[in-house]
């Protein structure tokens, strides 16, 4: 089974975006609230995903996805926002972000999404 983490700010996303996950065999083992959290979860944790949300107060998706990066330079996180500027998503593939999905999220191109990432890895069940 895939092992996850879910960042956001709004804790019914989070909660929403877990439930998807279960559903479709990922584990979540760990849920954040800042950029801060998520690099921490991922340090104690050690995901073989993160889901990260882009705009959060105080410490922000571009954080922690930089330090993340900076920990394993392999590692898959995936960038999740609503927000649809050419800045946000520039600034994002200059980071190395694994990829990015769109609010509101479709799981089964979440799905898609991993699948292309690393198909030969295992991740999906």
């Amino acid at each position: 089974m895939t092992k996850v983490i879910v960042i956001d700010d709004d804790l019914d996303t989070v909660d929403v975006f877990c439930e998807y996950l279960e559903i479709k065999s990922f584990e979540v083992i760990g849920k954040g609230y800042n950029g801060k959290e998520a690099v921490e979860l991922y340090q104690k944790l050690k995901p073989q995903v993160v889901f990260l949300d882009v705009m959060m107060p105080g410490y922000d998706g571009f954080f922690a996805l930089e330090q993340i990066k900076r920990i394993n330079p392999q590692a898959i996180v995936i960038m999740v926002t609503a927000d649809l500027t050419i800045e946000t998503e520039q600034r994002l593939v200059e980071l190395n972000a694994s990829a990015i999905v769109y609010k509101p999220f479709d799981i089964d191109k979440i799905i898609k999404t991993l699948d292309r990432l690393a198909p030969n890895e295992g991740l999906l069940c």
